[in-house]
C-alpha cells in the first residue's frame, strides 16, 4: 500500500536502512572444512556435500567465524545473548542447493549496536539492529554458451561464512548511507575479520529506501536497491531512487515492495522482482546445530584483543600528533598507509608527524595506486620510508630527488642509502657551489626576473625550479630562493 498522493507543498524525509554482507577471513567455509579461499580453483573444485547440500551431510560451526562475529559485535558496541540459535531462511533460487540458508533471525550473535560516521553535516550515529552469521550461496554467471544466453552455477562460494550487519532504519540520506558503508569496512578491516573488497564481492552493500511525509512517524513503501558495486554508486543509487519514489508519490502512482537494480552506467535503478517479507522466508530454528552459548570470558579476551579501531586512531591523530583531520582521514581510510605511518613512527619517533603524514598520503599512496608495474609496495618499508624522511629533514637529499630515490626503492627493494650513493643525490646547500647555476638561469630567463623585481614573487618559484633541474634536483631549495632574491636585490 502506498502512501496517498500528497497536497502539493508536502515535504518528504528520506527512510534509510543500510544491510552489508561480508565474507569473513577464515581458513575454511562456515559448516564444512573446504577452503575458503574463493577464487583461488576452477568452479566448482571447493565443494564437498555439505555446502553442496547433499542429502544427509550435517554442517559443523566455524569456530573462527564466530570469533569474527563477536569482535564485530564489541567494535559496534553491541551486546551478544548468553544463547544464540540458528535458524533455516527457507527460498527457492537456482544458487541455493538446500532451498534453504543456514542463518540467524530471532538470537543474532550481536545485536543493538551503533556506529558514529563523519558526514558534511557532522556527526551522526547510526544504530544497528544486528550482525548476524550465515552461510554464502552459490554465484550464478550469466554468459552465451553457442550463442546461447546461459546461467552457471559456481558452487564454490556456496556455505561460504557470511557476516551480515543491519542497521535500524535511521538514516535520511545518501552521503550519510555512504559514510556509513565506508567506516564499516574501515572497522572490519582493522580487527581483522574481513579484506572486505567490494570490487570482488567481499563487501556487498544493499539500501533499503522509502519515503514519508516530513514530520509523520509511519514508513512509507520499502524498495530495496541492490548491485551496488563501489561506495560512489551506493550515494548515487539512494540518491536515484530518494528522486524516483519522491517524482511517482507527487504525481499520484503507486509504490510497490520491491527489489530493484543499480545500472551504473544509466545512472539509475530498474525492477528486479517483487520484495519477500520475513513471513515468506518461513524462518524455524536449524534442527542439524544445537544452540550456542558464548561464554563471557571469550568475550572479554577477544575484546582485549582487539587494535585500535579506526575513529579511535584518527582522534589520536589529531589531538596527541597535531595532524588536521584531512590527514587522518586519508591516512586511516587506506590500510597501507596505516601500517606504514606506524611502522616509520616506530623507526624514527623524532620525525614530525606531520611531515611524515605528508609523504605517506602522498608521493607513497601515489605510487600505491600507480600503474608502474615495476613497484613493489612491499619493498617500501616503514624503516625505509623513515630513513628518506630524515634525508629530507636533515637537508642530506632534496625533496624532488627524495621522490626518486622511493620509486627506485619500490622498484629494486634496495635500501635508501645504496640508492642515494649510487645516484649522487647528496644535497646541495653551499651558496658558492650553486651560485654560478642561478646566475646562468637568471640570464636565461630575463622576463621572469623583471617579474621578481617588480614584486611577482609567483615568478620566483619557476627561478628556482630552473636551477633544480640545472644540479638534477640537489639544489637546496631554501638556499636557491635566497640566492635569487639577492641576486636581483629584492627583499
Amino acid at each position: 500500500m502506498s502512501i496517498a498522493p500528497p497536497a502539493t507543498d508536502v515535504t518528504y524525509e528520506a527512510v534509510i536502512g543500510i544491510e552489508i554482507h561480508v565474507q569473513l577471513r577464515t581458513a575454511s567455509k562456515m559448516f564444512c572444512g573446504c577452503s575458503n579461499d574463493i577464487g583461488s580453483a576452477a568452479p566448482n573444485e571447493l565443494t564437498c556435500p555439505v555446502c553442496l547440500g547433499l542429502p544427509g551431510a550435517l554442517p559443523v560451526i566455524n569456530h573462527e567465524a564466530v570469533r569474527h562475529v563477536l569482535a564485530t559485535g564489541i567494535a559496534i558496541e553491541a551486546t551478544t545473548p548468553e544463547v544464540t540459535r540458528w535458524d533455516r531462511k527457507s527460498y527457492f533460487y537456482p544458487d541455493l542447493p538446500k532451498g534453504y540458508q543456514i542463518s540467524q533471525y530471532e538470537l543474532p550473535l550481536a545485536a543493538h549496536g551503533r556506529l558514529a560516521v563523519e558526514t558534511s553535516k557532522g556527526t551522526v550515529e547510526v544504530g544497528i539492529t544486528r550482525a548476524h552469521l550465515e552461510e554464502d550461496t552459490a554465484r550464478l554467471q550469466h554468459t552465451r554458451v553457442g550463442g546461447r544466453a546461459v546461467s552457471l552455477l559456481d558452487y564454490d562460494r556456496s556455505g561460504a561464512p557470511l557476516l551480515e550487519i543491519v542497521t535500524d532504519p535511521v538514516i535520511h540520506d545518501a552521503e550519510t548511507a555512504r559514510r556509513y558503508a565506508e567506516e564499516l569496512r574501515l572497522l572490519l578491516i582493522a580487527i581483522g575479520a574481513s579484506h572486505a573488497a567490494m570490487e570482488s564481492g567481499q563487501m556487498r552493500v544493499e539500501a533499503n529506501v522509502s519515503l514519508r511525509p516530513t514530520g509523520t512517524e509511519a514508513f512509507g513503501t520499502r524498495v530495496e536497491v541492490k548491485n551496488m558495486n563501489s561506495f560512489r554508486s551506493v550515494e548515487r543509487a539512494i540518491e536515484f531512487e530518494i528522486v524516483r519514489q519522491e517524482a511517482a508519490l507527487r504525481a499520484g502512482e503507486p509504490l510497490i515492495l520491491e527489489t530493484r537494480g543499480w545500472d551504473d552506467d544509466r545512472g539509475l535503478t530498474y525492477h528486479m522482482r517483487t520484495k519477500e517479507t520475513s513471513d515468506d522466508y518461513r524462518y524455524f530454528p536449524e534442527p542439524d546445530l544445537p544452540p550456542l552459548r558464548v561464554d563471557r570470558a571469550w568475550l572479554d579476551e577477544i575484546r582485549a584483543q582487539l587494535p585500535e579501531l579506526p575513529a579511535a586512531r584518527r582522534a589520536r591523530y589529531r589531538d596527541e600528533l597535531g595532524l588536521s583531520a584531512y590527514d587522518a582521514d586519508v591516512l586511516v581510510a587506506d590500510a597501507l598507509a596505516t601500517e606504514v605511518f606506524e611502522a616509520a613512527r616506530a623507526a624514527d619517533p623524532g620525525l614530525p608527524p606531520k611531515k611524515l603524514a605528508n609523504w605517506v598520503s602522498g608521493e607513497y599512496l601515489r605510487l600505491a595506486k600507480g600503474d608502474d608495474a615495476e613497484v613493489d609496495m612491499a619493498r617500501i618499508s616503514g624503516e625505509q620510508l623513515a630513513a628518506l624522511v630524515r634525508l629530507v629533514e636533515d637537508g642530506g637529499i632534496s625533496g624532488t630527488n627524495a621522490k626518486e630515490v622511493l620509486l627506485r626503492v619500490g622498484r629494486s627493494g634496495r635500501p635508501v642509502a645504496e640508492v642515494v650513493a649510487q645516484a649522487g643525490f647528496k644535497q646541495i646547500s653551499d651558496s658558492g657551489a650553486l651560485q654560478a647555476a642561478v646566475d646562468e638561469v637568471i640570464a636565461e630567463n630575463p622576463d621572469a626576473a623583471a617579474d621578481v623585481r617588480a614584486g611577482t614573487m609567483k615568478a620566483i618559484g619557476f627561478l628556482t625550479g630552473q636551477v633544480m633541474k640545472k644540479t638534477r634536483g640537489q639544489a637546496n631549495a631554501g638556499v636557491v630562493q635566497q640566492l635569487i632574491r639577492d641576486s636581483l636585490e629584492v627583499d
